[in-house]
C-alpha cells in the first residue's frame, strides 16, 4: 500500500520504539507508524485514514502536542 515504511526504514525505526508493555497491551506498532505516516504525507484528515492501520478510536483520540504524539480526549 501506498506510504508504508519500507523493511529498510522499519528496520532503523524499530530499535528506536519502547519495548517494556506497560499498562494498556501494545498494538502493532508498525501498523500505528504507517497510519500517522500516510496521515502526513497524503495531507488527508485522520478520519480519512483507512482502518488497515490503526482502530477508529485510537485515530480519533491520538494528535500531536509540541511535537510528542499524545492520546486521550483531552489531547
Amino acid at each position: 500500500m501506498r506510504y508504508q515504511l519500507t523493511d529498510h526504514e522499519w528496520a532503523a525505526i524499530r530499535p528506536m520504539l519502547p519495548n517494556k508493555p506497560r499498562g494498556v497491551p501494545r498494538v502493532n506498532d508498525r501498523r500505528v507508524l504507517n497510519g500517522i505516516f500516510w496521515v502526513l504525507r497524503s495531507g488527508a484528515p485522520w478520519r480519512d485514514l483507512p482502518n488497515s492501520f490503526v482502530p477508529i478510536p485510537l485515530a480519533t483520540t491520538a494528535s500531536f502536542d509540541g511535537g510528542v504524539l499524545a492520546f486521550g480526549a483531552g489531547s
